[in-house]
């Protein structure tokens, strides 16, 4: 008997069989996936035309439909996105954006203490710079500082040891600047002496100030430093307070007429306030008035015992009143200084009586270490220095009559 499962006519038959089946196999699996595709295609159409046809019965009613209302009342008020959406923004008060460019030994150190406490209690950013020695900038420095600035959360408070960065010259929104100023003979005086023998904090740690310093230079007689015209005693290193106020100019920082004026027409272009450190409640009570968002409280703070016994430490101690001549050599030099600071006084003093504030500080007329020399040491003195501490009453009248109204 033939055996033909090993013919090639049998095999040719096998083989067109199982093409015939795999083609018949392909075919209903592309009509299955085309049916499938044409009903996924129309439900998605038939979806997409009831969202539009639900949008625009929605918009034609002016509201959701009545039965979506009832719905939502039957499952409750609250919803999903209720209870899990975003939250609402925060209403930023105005203005949001403050910078304090302060000036060295002008009562900072007093203000930062005050603003880190309101600043925890009225939730606002307070970003405090470390940098103390680097007020003048180039133009890119300048740029990236003003946009590290902007780009701190709202409300904030910046301060930093800079003379005043003028943004919209870079189209940045200009934020509101605030300052103090004081004195400038006290203001140099209370920073000759700090640099030497630094505040309270120091001298109960026995802290040092500027290691670096010589003791020739450490011990340097003040009055030798005035009337021999060391470089820390004369310009233009006296020229100090007018560049916080005039600005990034290699002018500014050269003492005359045109760094007076500019300073003064920043002052009322751009700060909302200048005051002195000689009426310091008056200007707490100012900020308080105008900045409420940031200083709301910050006189009862600044009064409270425990507030007393951190600002105490920052006063400046060794403290020593020039003779006469020396006050009136530091004068002249310092006519630009003087001529600002009566400008600054009398536009505070315009402000507060504009407000109908209240004066609660004494205004002064001179300088207070003319009044009362207050610029003498408070830490108790030891025997040998008894006699260099004290002043002949007749150098007290002296002292009061050498300047004529600042």
């Amino acid at each position: 008997m033939m055996n033909y499962s090993n013919s090639p006519r049998h095999k040719n038959q096998t083989l067109n069989h199982t093409r015939d089946r795999n083609n018949k196999k392909s075919n209903w699996l592309s009509a299955t996936l085309l049916r499938f595709s044409l009903r996924d295609y129309g439900f998605c159409m038939a979806t997409l035309f009831l969202f539009c046809f639900g949008s625009l019965f929605y918009q034609l009613n002016g509201g959701p439909p009545k039965i979506l209302l009832e719905i939502r009342q039957y499952l409750g008020e609250s919803t999903f996105l209720d209870d899990h959406g975003a939250p609402s923004p925060r209403v930023l008060p105005f203005p949001s954006q403050v910078v304090y460019n302060r000036v060295g030994k002008c009562g900072s150190r007093t203000v930062v203490l005050l603003l880190r406490i309101l600043a925890e209690r009225h939730r606002f950013n307070l970003v405090s710079s470390d940098i103390h020695n680097k007020t003048r900038l180039t133009k890119h420095e300048q740029v990236d500082l003003m946009r590290n600035i902007s780009n701190i959360p709202q409300p904030f408070l910046y301060t930093r040891h800079v003379h005043f960065l003028n943004f919209t010259r870079f189209r940045i929104e200009q934020p509101v600047y605030i300052n103090i100023i004081r004195d400038p003979i006290n203001r140099f005086l209370s920073n000759y002496f700090f640099r030497r023998f630094g505040d309270w904090r120091g001298e109960q740690n026995h802290l040092i100030r500027t290691p670096g310093m010589k003791d020739d230079e450490r011990y340097l007689d003040i009055n030798v430093c005035i009337l021999e015209n060391y470089p820390e005693c004369s310009n233009p290193r006296l020229f100090y307070i007018i560049p916080y106020f005039c600005g990034q100019h290699p002018q500014c920082r050269e003492p005359g007429l045109w760094a007076l004026e500019r300073a003064k027409q920043n002052v009322l272009e751009n700060f909302l306030l200048v005051g002195v450190l000689e009426e310091l409640e008056d200007v707490l009570l100012l900020l308080e008035r105008l900045l409420p968002h940031f200083f709301s409280d910050v006189l009862s703070i600044y009064k409270s015992p425990d507030y007393r016994k951190m600002g105490n430490m920052t006063g400046t101690v060794r403290k020593q009143t020039p003779s006469l001549e020396a006050l009136h050599v530091l004068y002249q030099r310092m006519r630009y200084e003087y001529d600002f600071y009566n400008f600054i006084r009398d536009q505070f003093h315009l402000t507060k009586r504009k407000i109908g504030l209240k004066s609660v500080s004494r205004p002064t007329h001179q300088p207070n270490f003319l009044l009362n020399l207050a610029l003498k040491t408070q830490e108790p003195l030891a025997e040998e220095d008894e006699d260099e501490g004290q002043e002949p009453e007749d150098d007290l009248e002296d002292a009061n009559s050498w300047l004529v109204q600042p």
